[in-house]
């Protein structure tokens, strides 16, 4: 076995791609294929590839890309965003995760980035490193029979189009932009997020399975697309009568009118008996445009979004908060990036957070402080968990008047592809 202080941990070269994608594949059960080093490469030209390489061999991978992710009050910072994280079984254990995080973590500290993002497959991992999750997801699975929506009566789908690919492709951003701009916990998606989800562009992770279908919502008023729906179907027959499920792959709009009329378009689809409806925030709206919201039952619950504060003052001052207040948080991170006793002043307006020799009003681990950032936790639970100390009475529940939005944070995810199963990563 070779020892883990001579496995070379590095940026990935042109060479290393075949090595790595191999590597990642058997890390995410998927076949390996010369089309996924495309992928890969295309993706390299953007992103930062890092590899653990044992003499001539990949075992372990780590992907972090360039993106932006808005926070409570509308403003939009400078995220790297993790994924493609694995070790090979024959290497777990002897520190190689934890040096491609470090890795990363540094780079991305130097390089002005306030804050690090990823979707963790398992729980455990990545609260060593800092991160906390600071959004949650659930996933609906509607029965349609139940649902009580009469497209002739109650099930208004006024203004839904069905349109091709290209159609969908010139409208669709533009519907995301709008949301993204006032929606904590979402990400960008850039034109080649948008060639591929239309299948303009094909890569060689292109999901398998049935060919997606494309609607717009048209605002009655203005004539603009302001809600978007991708989703799949299969034609599935059981004793003569239908029973074909239907998959939500993405459901984005800016009005409520937008929203309420593309779920009853879905609901309403002939032979559908089931719809699927991942990745949503646990507080969504959509199962209360039903007749019948119980219909819509949660097939699962999780954690989603999971975040890394490395800039605490740009990060803090960056959101606005629910009311005028401030607090002296005094930090705790192993790693040093947002260690620190730190003044925050905030309210609707704005905030400001600098160093402060103040006592501290709460003492809080920064993995907390992550899962309290987009508002999804409040402090008082977390200071039950152990992480987070009142050290003033009624610090707590100022701070979860502050940090707390009215609605939950939310980072939007199109699947592609109909086969996947809840929790997958």
């Amino acid at each position: 076995m070779t020892d883990s202080a001579v496995i070379d941990i590095r940026p990935v070269t042109e060479e290393d791609l075949p090595a790595w994608t191999r590597a990642w594949g058997n890390g995410y059960l998927r076949p390996y294929a010369e089309s996924s080093v495309d992928s890969i490469r295309s993706a390299a030209a953007r992103d930062r590839l890092i590899g653990a390489f044992d003499r001539d061999r990949c075992v372990g991978t780590y992907r972090s890309s360039p993106q932006e992710l808005t926070v409570p009050g509308g403003a939009v910072l400078p995220v790297s965003a993790i994924s493609r994280v694995s070790v090979a079984g024959t290497h777990r254990r002897r520190g190689l995760l934890r040096r491609m995080v470090v890795t990363d973590l540094e780079e991305a500290f130097a390089r002005g980035e306030p804050l690090a993002v990823l979707d963790a497959a398992r729980y455990p991992l990545y609260g060593r490193f800092g991160f906390g999750p600071a959004t949650a997801m659930a996933w609906f699975e509607i029965d349609v029979h139940r649902a009580g929506v009469d497209p002739l009566r109650t099930g208004d789908t006024s203004g839904v189009l069905l349109v091709d690919p290209r159609e969908y492709l010139k409208a669709a951003p533009g519907v995301y932009e709008r949301l993204r701009a006032i929606q904590p916990g979402a990400l960008r998606r850039d034109e080649a997020w948008w060639q591929e989800a239309t299948g303009q562009h094909v890569t060689g992770s292109a999901s398998e399975g049935p060919e997606p279908f494309f609607a717009l919502h048209l605002d009655p008023d203005t004539g603009e697309a302001d809600g978007l729906l991708c989703f799949d179907a299969e034609e599935t027959w059981e004793a003569m009568l239908p029973r074909s499920p239907l998959w939500v792959r993405d459901l984005i709009a800016v009005s409520p009118r937008a929203e309420a009329a593309l779920l009853r378009y879905a609901v309403t689809v002939d032979w559908v008996t089931a719809v699927h409806l991942p990745y949503r925030a646990p507080d969504t709206l959509l199962p209360l445009w039903l007749g019948d919201p119980r219909a819509a039952r949660i097939s699962a619950l999780s954690d989603y979004m999971w975040l890394r504060i490395l800039d605490a003052p740009r990060s803090l001052s960056a959101r606005t908060y629910g009311v005028d207040g401030s607090l002296v948080l005094e930090v705790a991170d192993a790693a040093g990036y947002a260690a620190g006793t730190w003044l925050l002043e905030g309210g609707p307006d704005g905030a400001s957070c600098v160093r402060t020799t103040r006592g501290p009003d709460l003492r809080i681990q920064v993995r907390d402080l992550a899962s309290l950032y987009l508002g999804d936790d409040s402090a008082t639970r977390l200071a039950v968990l152990g992480g987070t100390e009142e050290v003033r009475p009624g610090a707590l529940a100022r701070a979860d008047a502050m940090f707390r939005t009215g609605r939950r944070p939310w980072s939007p995810r199109a699947v592609r592809g109909s086969r996947y199963q809840a929790g997958a990563p």
